[in-house]
Protein backbone atom coordinates (compact mmCIF):
# COMPACT_ATOMS: atom_id res chain seq x y z
CA UNK A 1 0.00 0.00 0.00
CA UNK A 2 2.83 2.40 0.83
CA UNK A 3 4.53 1.72 -2.51
CA UNK A 4 1.25 2.17 -4.38
CA UNK A 5 0.52 5.39 -2.51
CA UNK A 6 4.01 6.73 -3.14
CA UNK A 7 3.81 5.81 -6.83
CA UNK A 8 0.44 7.56 -7.07
CA UNK A 9 2.02 10.69 -5.64
CA UNK A 10 4.86 10.45 -8.17
CA UNK A 11 2.39 9.94 -11.02
CA UNK A 12 0.44 12.98 -9.85
CA UNK A 13 3.65 14.99 -9.71
CA UNK A 14 4.45 14.01 -13.30
CA UNK A 15 0.93 15.06 -14.38
CA UNK A 16 1.30 18.37 -12.53
CA UNK A 17 4.67 18.97 -14.20
CA UNK A 18 3.21 18.39 -17.67
CA UNK A 19 0.24 20.64 -16.81
CA UNK A 20 2.60 23.36 -15.61
CA UNK A 21 1.21 23.52 -12.07
CA UNK A 22 2.33 22.32 -8.66
CA UNK A 23 1.30 19.01 -7.15
CA UNK A 24 -0.69 20.75 -4.41
CA UNK A 25 -2.50 22.81 -7.06
CA UNK A 26 -3.36 19.57 -8.88
CA UNK A 27 -4.67 18.03 -5.65
CA UNK A 28 -6.90 21.08 -5.12
CA UNK A 29 -8.25 20.62 -8.65
CA UNK A 30 -8.97 16.99 -7.83
CA UNK A 31 -11.03 18.08 -4.82
CA UNK A 32 -12.88 20.53 -7.07
CA UNK A 33 -13.59 17.69 -9.51
CA UNK A 34 -14.99 15.61 -6.64
CA UNK A 35 -16.99 18.44 -5.05
CA UNK A 36 -18.21 20.06 -8.26
CA UNK A 37 -17.52 23.53 -6.93
CA UNK A 38 -16.31 24.85 -3.61
CA UNK A 39 -15.59 28.01 -1.71
CA UNK A 40 -12.02 28.84 -0.80
CA UNK A 41 -12.93 28.02 2.81
CA UNK A 42 -14.13 24.54 1.82
CA UNK A 43 -10.94 23.92 -0.17
CA UNK A 44 -8.90 24.96 2.87
CA UNK A 45 -10.94 22.59 5.01
CA UNK A 46 -10.52 19.52 2.78
CA UNK A 47 -6.86 20.12 1.97
CA UNK A 48 -5.62 21.34 5.34
CA UNK A 49 -4.09 24.40 3.67
CA UNK A 50 -4.63 27.86 5.10
CA UNK A 51 -7.12 30.16 3.41
CA UNK A 52 -4.18 32.37 2.43
CA UNK A 53 -2.46 29.44 0.73
CA UNK A 54 -5.72 28.53 -1.02
CA UNK A 55 -5.98 32.08 -2.39
CA UNK A 56 -2.55 31.56 -3.97
CA UNK A 57 -3.58 28.18 -5.37
CA UNK A 58 -6.78 29.59 -6.87
CA UNK A 59 -4.92 32.59 -8.32
CA UNK A 60 -2.40 30.27 -10.02
CA UNK A 61 -5.05 27.87 -11.31
CA UNK A 62 -7.18 30.75 -12.58
CA UNK A 63 -4.18 32.31 -14.35
CA UNK A 64 -3.43 28.92 -15.96
CA UNK A 65 -7.06 28.69 -17.12
CA UNK A 66 -8.01 25.62 -15.06
CA UNK A 67 -10.54 27.26 -12.71
CA UNK A 68 -12.68 30.34 -12.47
CA UNK A 69 -14.36 32.20 -9.65
CA UNK A 70 -18.15 32.48 -9.71
CA UNK A 71 -20.33 34.56 -7.43
CA UNK A 72 -23.28 32.81 -5.82
CA UNK A 73 -26.57 33.98 -7.35
CA UNK A 74 -28.32 33.98 -3.97
CA UNK A 75 -25.52 35.63 -1.97
CA UNK A 76 -23.23 37.82 -4.08
CA UNK A 77 -20.68 37.91 -1.25
CA UNK A 78 -20.07 34.16 -1.59
CA UNK A 79 -17.59 33.09 -4.26
CA UNK A 80 -17.27 29.55 -5.59
CA UNK A 81 -14.25 28.09 -7.32
CA UNK A 82 -15.23 25.94 -10.31
CA UNK A 83 -13.17 23.97 -12.77
CA UNK A 84 -13.05 24.90 -16.45
CA UNK A 85 -14.07 21.55 -17.99
CA UNK A 86 -12.34 22.05 -21.33
CA UNK A 87 -9.01 22.85 -19.69
CA UNK A 88 -9.19 20.12 -17.06
CA UNK A 89 -10.11 17.55 -19.72
CA UNK A 90 -6.58 17.99 -21.07
CA UNK A 91 -5.21 17.01 -17.66
CA UNK A 92 -7.63 14.09 -17.54
CA UNK A 93 -6.06 12.72 -20.71
CA UNK A 94 -2.78 12.34 -18.82
CA UNK A 95 -4.48 9.78 -16.57
CA UNK A 96 -5.57 7.54 -19.46
CA UNK A 97 -2.47 5.28 -19.24
CA UNK A 98 -3.12 4.71 -15.53
CA UNK A 99 -6.83 4.05 -16.14
CA UNK A 100 -5.98 1.53 -18.87
CA UNK A 101 -3.43 -0.24 -16.68
CA UNK A 102 -5.83 -0.45 -13.76
CA UNK A 103 -8.72 -1.68 -15.90
CA UNK A 104 -6.47 -4.39 -17.32
CA UNK A 105 -5.61 -5.52 -13.78
CA UNK A 106 -9.18 -5.30 -12.50
CA UNK A 107 -10.48 -7.40 -15.39
CA UNK A 108 -8.77 -10.42 -13.78
CA UNK A 109 -10.97 -10.22 -10.66
CA UNK A 110 -14.44 -11.65 -10.11
CA UNK A 111 -17.29 -9.35 -9.11
CA UNK A 112 -17.06 -10.70 -5.56
CA UNK A 113 -13.33 -9.93 -5.40
CA UNK A 114 -13.93 -6.45 -6.79
CA UNK A 115 -16.55 -5.79 -4.09
CA UNK A 116 -14.01 -6.84 -1.44
CA UNK A 117 -11.36 -4.58 -2.97
CA UNK A 118 -13.81 -1.69 -3.08
CA UNK A 119 -14.66 -2.23 0.57
CA UNK A 120 -10.94 -2.41 1.41
CA UNK A 121 -10.24 0.84 -0.45
CA UNK A 122 -13.23 2.61 1.12
CA UNK A 123 -12.28 1.46 4.61
CA UNK A 124 -8.68 2.50 3.96
CA UNK A 125 -9.84 5.97 2.95
CA UNK A 126 -11.86 6.26 6.15
CA UNK A 127 -8.81 5.16 8.13
CA UNK A 128 -6.65 7.82 6.49
CA UNK A 129 -9.27 10.48 7.30
CA UNK A 130 -9.35 9.35 10.93
CA UNK A 131 -5.55 9.33 11.14
CA UNK A 132 -5.37 12.79 9.56
CA UNK A 133 -7.74 14.20 12.18
CA UNK A 134 -5.72 12.56 14.95
CA UNK A 135 -2.49 14.00 13.55
CA UNK A 136 -4.04 17.48 13.34
CA UNK A 137 -4.82 17.20 17.05
CA UNK A 138 -1.20 16.29 17.77
CA UNK A 139 0.11 19.12 15.59
CA UNK A 140 -2.18 21.63 17.33
CA UNK A 141 -0.81 20.58 20.74
CA UNK A 142 2.39 22.25 21.95
CA UNK A 143 5.34 19.82 21.68
CA UNK A 144 5.87 19.69 25.43
CA UNK A 145 2.25 18.57 25.96
CA UNK A 146 2.06 15.96 23.21
CA UNK A 147 1.65 12.32 24.10
CA UNK A 148 4.27 10.19 22.43
CA UNK A 149 3.15 8.52 19.24
CA UNK A 150 3.73 4.78 19.17
CA UNK A 151 3.28 2.28 16.40
CA UNK A 152 0.57 -0.22 17.37
CA UNK A 153 1.53 -3.86 17.65
CA UNK A 154 0.76 -5.84 14.51
CA UNK A 155 -2.14 -8.30 14.68
CA UNK A 156 -0.19 -10.82 12.62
Amino acid sequence: MRRSSAQGVLYGQAVANVAGISNSDLECMDFLNLEGRATAGRLAEVTGLTTGAITGVVDRLEKAGYVRRERDDADRRKVFIVIVPEATAQIGQLYVPMQQAMQKLWSRYTDEELRLLLRFATDGYKGVLEATEALKTVIDTPPEKRASLKTPKSRR
